[in-house]
């Protein structure tokens, strides 16, 4: 049960109900996901969402809309947020993902996270010992899956940067910039996966 009651829009009032109307202006025909009734406790908070969601989820940028729907499945997912994996699984479908895509970019993600505690614990053990041996985990999936090298990379990125993955983020970032991604492109897809972040960290706070 939920910590807090979201706020309907028939109660809003001043700068939530401002917001609402962009939402209602945003989505259009499509029902707004119901997360943002939540942040409305807090306006402000509401209101920094909306307008990071609206810039870096929605809005064009480096990176296709398709794009950047599966670097928030794979963002929402790695938090365990079910509302916003639900929402970006539904709007990468309309963007052409089917069934597999939405199972890979799981699979993708999931496996960075599994590199990443490796890797991590390698850099932060304090032991060069570590270093000199073999990592012993298996990996095909970052090249056995149905998505491009460049939007493995980007996924990789944001989940390693996510897991605070030093060296992962650093070699993830240069595998980027080598398949031909610029440099604002790696940037959009960690503005993505810090907006997507923040929203389903509220969601941990208020309850399910």
């Amino acid at each position: 049960m939920p910590r807090i009651q979201p706020v309907p829009a028939s109660e809003a009032a001043d700068k939530v109900a401002q917001t609402y109307e962009r939402l209602q202006e945003l989505f259009g025909d499509a029902p707004v996901p119901e997360p943002f009734a939540f942040y409305a406790r807090v306006p402000a908070f509401l209101q920094d969402f909306y307008m990071n969601f609206k810039k870096f989820c929605l809005g064009e940028g480096k990176l296709e809309a398709r794009t950047k729907s599966l670097i928030g499945l794979a963002v929402a997912g790695h938090a365990g947020c079910d509302p916003w994996a639900d929402y970006f699984a539904t709007r990468a479908k309309s963007l052409g993902a089917d069934d597999q895509t939405i199972a890979d970019t799981a699979a993708v993600a999931s496996a960075c996270a599994m590199y990443n505690v490796f890797f991590k614990f390698r850099d932060l053990s304090g032991s060069e010992l570590f270093s000199g041996m073999p990592v012993g985990l298996r990996a095909h999936t970052f090249a056995g899956t149905t998505l491009d090298h460049a939007t493995v990379e980007l996924i990789n990125v944001a989940i390693s940067d996510l897991g605070g993955c030093k060296p992962c983020t650093e070699g993830h970032v240069a595998k980027a910039r080598q398949l031909g991604l610029s440099d604002e492109a790696i940037l959009e897809t960690i503005q993505i996966a810090a907006t997507v972040s923040a929203g389903a960290h509220f969601l941990k706070h208020v309850g399910p």
